[in-house]
């Protein structure tokens, strides 16, 4: 959770922010779909939901994500779980800092950003190996 919390904090900064508070909550399907009924008036299974209630520079955000959702994503696209789970944060991180996925340029960036902070993890991570 550590790591994870500095790597969130270094992808916030390349996109000027900073968090203030930032809440994430690991679910299963059905939780996640009751909240998206609820909340978003949406009858269907998804991988993550955020409430972003940033303002300014500064991300606050609740982040429901489904354990469920990730795991099978990560199976049907051949890549590892934790991979996986990160991607899932970090796009809803995303949605804080202003990016969206509605339309195929909004997904494009969303994935290049992802991508990028994915990136992020992965140098940090392997610089603390060399050390």
């Amino acid at each position: 959770p550590e790591r994870v919390q500095k790597w969130i904090s270094k992808c916030l900064e390349r996109n000027q922010k900073h968090s203030k508070q930032i809440s994430i909550a690991f679910m299963d399907d059905n939780a996640l779909l009751q909240i998206n009924k609820k909340f978003l008036s949406h009858d269907y299974l998804t991988d993550v939901i955020t409430f972003d209630y940033s303002f300014g520079k500064e991300i606050s955000s609740d982040i429901a994500i489904s354990i469920e959702r990730v795991r099978e994503n990560a199976s049907s696209q051949g890549s590892d779980f934790d991979e996986e789970l990160r991607r899932v944060i970090i796009h809803g991180i995303l949605h804080c800092c202003g990016y969206n996925d509605k339309t195929t340029q909004e997904k494009t960036l969303m994935t290049q950003k992802e991508n990028e902070c994915l990136e992020m993890f992965h140098v940090e991570l392997n610089n603390k190996k060399n050390v």
